[in-house]
């Protein structure tokens, strides 16, 4: 496994809609290595998931932290080609931040409960709903499957702040500045 460099605001890469992956693909030793790489990648740099346009590779991948339910065991989620679906017409907003704008958290409103259908790292097919955060966290990774960033979300630019400046002046006590995604 490798730590891959991380693409930021800016480049091109992160404006792209990313291509779909074929299920012939998913079980290719290069694949498997892939999904390796984003997972240490994501791990090195603290974020909670981590899309592979985010690593400069178009593809539609993403990888994330699934530690929303104290009741069960924090896993690694890894979703090939997702679809989501709103499924309800409630929003919550949270304070955003990513890997490829360093630096910076956004206030953001998204449907607050979403369908969820993809492969996994396997190549088997999941579907699921996810709601709260464990929602938004899973629409600002699919964004960056469809060429999008948190900030093409926000409603209101004067909710975007530089970590500390949200510590100090918009965080309720629980927000870790170096926390990412």
């Amino acid at each position: 496994m490798a730590i891959r460099k991380v693409a930021v605001m800016g480049n091109p890469v992160l404006r792209e809609v990313a291509k779909p992956v074929s299920e012939a693909e998913i079980n290719t030793p290069e694949f498997q290595a892939l999904i390796g790489d984003m997972v240490e990648t994501m791990h090195e740099y603290d974020g909670r998931g981590l899309a592979a346009p985010q690593i400069h590779i178009s593809k539609q991948i993403l990888v994330m932290v699934w530690d929303f339910n104290p009741k069960e065991k924090a896993y690694l989620l890894c979703l090939v080609n997702p679809v989501i679906k709103p499924i309800t017409d409630e929003t919550s907003s949270y304070w955003e931040g990513c890997l490829s704008l360093p630096g910076l958290r956004g206030k953001v409103t998204r449907p607050n409960k979403v369908s969820v259908t993809a492969l996994n790292q396997k190549g088997e097919k999941l579907s699921f709903t996810a709601d709260g955060f464990a929602a938004t966290v899973i629409q600002h990774e699919c964004d960056h499957l469809l060429g999008k960033l948190y900030i093409d979300r926000m409603d209101d630019l004067s909710q975007l702040a530089f970590n500390r400046e949200f510590q100090r002046y918009h965080s309720e006590g629980d927000f870790d500045p170096e926390e990412a995604e």
